[in-house]
């Protein structure tokens, strides 16, 4: 099936991320083979795929924590492809990993205060309990005492402080009760409202059909196909397909 690349989105702003052509390896395994997509600023932009098919590689490439990868990707106007991960952050994108990177020593106010703030703009700590309530009632817990859903509470909310307004997120609702994968969903809608910019990996593209601007198909590290929420009744059949649901 040829490559897609749709084109980029003009409900919220200005092209913040463009890839093209990305390719990365761990060690000897070539796992992007030329992917291609972009982010307007505003949006929620969800990469759908199958285990394996790239998209955390994507992500961990965008944010410059693979050891090999070329291609372009341009953020806010410059190419990061040989910049170094806190130089990325330090533009203002961060990253939130699927295995939420909580530490087990630390309760959760020295996890939350753990990450620097690399620019001006970051959520306070009052902010980030308007957000989640929950941590601030958990504040002198051990961090992996929390349950799933706090914890990735959490990892999201310690990205928040650091300044970052261009998100990352990796599967934030897998494994989770469906109560608080509505309460994520209802995060991610309020974080696009007060401006922020998600790139989300998903596979369950029911959740992500409640937050989602645009989708893009990742098989074999490529992106094969592409549409907007407004197309996703039309694309059901094509997506069953793609993720084998």
């Amino acid at each position: 099936m040829p490559e897609v690349k749709t084109a980029g989105a003009q409900a919220a702003g200005g092209q913040v991320l463009s890839v093209s052509n990305l390719e990365a390896w761990y060690g000897e395994s070539h796992i992007l083979h030329g992917i291609n997509f972009d982010v307007s600023a505003g949006e929620v932009v969800t990469l759908l795929g199958r285990n394996g098919a790239g998209k955390t590689t994507t992500l961990k490439s965008v944010m410059g924590i693979i050891g090999k990868r070329s291609g372009s990707i341009v953020f806010d106007g410059k190419n990061i492809a040989r910049a170094t991960s806190d130089q990325i952050a330090r533009m203002g994108v961060a990253f939130c990993p699927e295995e939420r990177g909580i530490f087990a020593s630390l309760d959760v106010r020295e996890n939350l205060l753990l990450p620097p703030v690399v620019r001006a703009g970051g959520l306070t700590l009052d902010q980030i309990f308007d957000l989640f309530p929950n941590l601030k009632e958990r504040l002198n817990s051990q961090g992996t005492k929390l349950s799933g859903g706090e914890q990735q509470m959490l990892a999201i909310a310690r990205i928040l402080r650091t300044g970052a307004r261009f998100l990352m997120l990796d599967e934030p609702t897998e494994g989770l009760a469906p109560v608080i994968i509505q309460q994520i969903g209802h995060t991610i809608a309020r974080l696009k409202k007060e401006g922020f910019t998600i790139l989300l990996v998903e596979q369950n593209f029911r959740f992500a059909s409640t937050v989602a601007d645009r989708y893009y198909i990742v098989e074999h590290g490529k992106v094969i196909d592409g549409f907007a929420n407004s197309e996703l009744s039309a694309n059901m059949d094509k997506l069953h397909t793609y993720l084998g649901v």
